[in-house]
């Protein structure tokens, strides 16, 4: 059985860090691609220290290695050069066989692919996350329905992926991250295929999940409409972390999401169905 560090284990049982330090800590990030003698480099040398409690959203355009960097973040994809810590301990450092517990226990994911089951409805992809974490039966089902309500699919738990748009199975896909309650969440433009409504349902629940559960919640984005919700925006470009801004809150928390179709020209990957 793997044996993870004192801090890796008592973040897996409580999900918080065993200390003040950073949630996620980078230190000089790179990728880079080879392909024969011809080299891409993704991401260069970015250092990064992510929180429990804040929602992070990262921006940057087509190319700039947000997806990269999240991959990385998320130990799916090895860095080129640099070092990770998650939870306190070097992960650059561990062998491939340790990862995907750390994957499965302590993060959740949510990919632009959605990754849902074809073969299992709405409710049953959800309560499959929590099978995996080893819990089952009635207690996974319930689970699985709150989470669905609380991404405003209550009328589709029952659904098959073939009978949902891109925007409810983008829905399913981020309760699914959230089944096991991990310390940190990773998304990849969960909002980008979803209207006004059920984006403005999506954000404010990462942001609980970040703000009252104490989770390190990141996002990726082209979404203006989402950018008074986060606490930290990062800025990448042509691979590099450029820039940080703080974002500015409404008062009293009120925050304003504008309608859908007036920034339809800004988001350019949403589906013409919405």
């Amino acid at each position: 059985m793997t044996q993870f560090s004192p801090s890796i284990k008592t973040a897996l049982v409580t999900g918080q860090p065993a200390s003040p330090k950073p949630v996620i800590r980078a230190r000089k990030l790179s990728r880079v691609y080879s392909e024969g003698a011809t080299e891409l480099r993704a991401l260069s040398g970015v250092d990064l220290d992510l929180d429990a409690g804040q929602l992070t959203l990262m921006m940057g355009p087509s190319g700039s290695g947000k997806t990269t960097l999240l991959s990385i973040l998320g130990c799916i994809l090895r860095p080129t050069d640099g070092r990770l810590e998650l939870l306190g301990e070097d992960v650059t450092s561990l062998p491939e066989k340790d990862l995907p517990r750390i994957r499965r226990e302590a993060i959740g994911f949510v990919f632009q692919g959605f990754n849902l089951f074809p073969t299992l409805t709405a409710a049953e992809n959800v309560a499959l996350a929590m099978d995996i974490r080893g819990v089952r039966g009635a207690p996974a089902r319930q689970r699985a329905d709150g989470l669905l309500r609380e991404v405003g699919l209550q009328d589709r738990m029952h659904a098959f992926p073939a009978d949902l748009s891109g925007g409810q199975k983008q829905r399913v896909a981020i309760a699914r991250a959230l089944a096991g309650d991990p310390p940190i969440l990773l998304a990849d433009e969960p909002t980008a295929a979803l209207d006004s409504t059920s984006g403005r349902a999506v954000i404010e629940l990462l942001q609980r999940l970040a703000h009252h559960h104490g989770r390190a919640v990141v996002m990726v984005t082209h979404d203006p409409r989402v950018l008074s919700y986060g606490d930290r925006i990062l800025h990448l470009e042509d691979g590099r972390l450029v820039r940080e801004e703080a974002a500015h809150h409404s008062p009293g928390g009120a925050q304003h999401f504008p309608p859908f179709q007036a920034v339809a020209d800004f988001v350019k990957e949403i589906p013409a169905e919405f």
